[in-house]
């Protein structure tokens, strides 16, 4: 009589299907991707006409709810980017297949004027498996910045008040990255791991004066990058047990800064009713990525309660960026540091579960709070950026089949505020709603017959 009896695939088979499946999906992301580039992905902020544009949070699923805590988290279970020695966490049959998007309403206010946008992005898209014993791989797909504004203002010239002026901003694009990375867990207290990525993608901004007198030519300005570069990210995670209920992950990060070689492109145009004439000016190696650091510390008790803090801290003070400086023959398009500031973000999350291995369903839901704190890293007019304050909280629901319960439902509400610091400044509100879905699956194991 045949018995069905579940076994696993030799080591030598499980790579080679995850490899497989790797480059496959790796495939089909980066071809999203491509089409989804010129889109604008999430984002209504006239803040976005700065630098890079809004910078991701690059958080996850699991921890959306948490306002993105990730130094320390250290799961094998979930697949944490932020810092690449958590991939040493998953176990030997385990695919995980991670994908999240969201859903957002902004309210921008100015002066008493309010205006109301809503978005949807996706977030992320990331996979990962183990290669060996303690030794983990995670690839995957983000955006790095987003730029999406559009904004008029009307005034009356100072030398005919018969004749009305409208500036028009506009801007659209954003920065990708695609990444693989690995994590290696040389001891038991300790794990060390490193993502490298390749980052892409086209930045527009454009400023049109128009007026209502039609004699006279529109003036349009715009300014043009396309980003092509690599990113280096390095990690590592101390684990500590105190006791059989206490248990500590101390992580540390650092993003390598660097130039970029891509170039930034200057127009300055008159529009005629037939005919459009203007300079073109171009600056080579016209940006660069800034030095990142980051700390965090997470307290686990037992298995079900998990408190953490983070702090990061970017370099931006260092990094140059193109504009337009006055000589003596008219301008000039250079890049130059000293348009940016410092970057510092504090984290606090925490997460409860009452049974991670229970029989009721609802004792394997996990709950999820946090908050953060981020200062700019733009200067609006020599000014500083506003601040950003962001509060969420989140649920983890179990998907259940017959074969396992590890794949997981995230969602996450979130409520962002970005305070400028600075009368007359724009003020943003969002409410934003976070949907991931990881599925962990056995894709290593098999049926088989005896």
């Amino acid at each position: 009589m045949n018995i069905l009896k579940k076994g696993t695939h030799s080591a030598k088979t499980r790579q080679k299907i995850a490899w497989r499946s790797a480059v496959a999906l790796v495939v089909l992301l980066m071809a999203g991707s491509l089409d989804s580039e010129a889109q604008t992905n999430g984002s209504n902020s006239p803040y976005s006409r700065y630098g890079f544009g809004l910078l991701s949070d690059q958080a996850q699923g699991f921890n959306k709810g948490m306002a993105g805590l990730s130094y320390g988290m250290r799961d094998g279970k979930q697949l944490n980017m932020k810092n690449p020695a958590s991939y040493s966490a998953i176990d030997s049959l385990t695919f995980i297949f991670d994908v999240g998007f969201s859903l957002q309403n902004a309210n921008l206010e100015q002066s008493g004027q309010k205006v109301n946008a809503h978005n949807t992005s996706y977030d992320y898209v990331s996979l990962g498996f183990r290669l060996a014993p303690r030794f983990g791989l995670s690839m995957g797909l983000m955006p790095y910045s987003t730029i999406g504004y559009e904004t008029t203002h009307s005034y009356e010239m100072a030398d005919d008040d018969d004749i009305t002026q409208t500036d028009s901003y506009s801007g659209d694009g954003g920065v990708h990255k695609v990444y693989a990375g690995l994590g290696w867990s040389p001891f038991k207290f300790a794990a060390i791991g490193a993502n490298v990525g390749y980052m892409w993608g086209d930045m527009t901004n454009t400023v049109l004066a128009s007026f209502s007198e039609s004699t006279i030519a529109s003036r349009r300005r715009q300014y043009l990058a396309d980003i092509r570069t690599y990113s280096l990210d390095f990690g590592i995670q101390f684990m500590a047990d105190i006791d059989k209920n206490n248990s500590f992950v101390l992580g540390l990060t650092y993003g390598l800064g660097h130039d970029i070689g891509s170039k930034g492109v200057y127009y300055d145009q008159k529009l005629g009713s037939s005919t459009t004439t203007g300079d073109t000016i171009s600056v080579s190696k016209a940006y660069a990525l800034p030095h990142s650091f980051g700390v965090g510390l997470t307290w686990q008790y037992k298995k079900s309660l998990r408190v953490g803090v983070d702090y990061n801290f970017q370099k931006w003070s260092d990094v140059k960026a193109p504009t337009l400086v006055e000589t003596t023959s008219g301008v000039d398009y250079v890049s130059q540091v000293g348009q940016f500031t410092d970057m510092h973000k504090v984290t606090v999350g925490a997460e409860y579960v009452k049974d991670p291995d229970g029989l009721r369903w609802r004792d394997r839901v996990r709950y999820r709070v946090g908050f953060s704190y981020t200062s700019p890293y733009i200067l609006v007019d020599g000014q500083k950026g506003p601040r950003d304050y962001l509060v969420s909280a989140g649920v983890s629901l179990p998907i259940i089949n017959m074969y396992n319960n590890r794949s997981m439902l995230n969602i996450s509400a979130q409520y962002e505020r970005v305070k400028p610091q600075v009368a007359g400044m724009i003020s943003e509100h969002y409410l934003r709603l976070c949907i991931g879905l990881t599925f962990n699956e056995r894709w290593f194991s098999k049926w088989k017959v005896e």
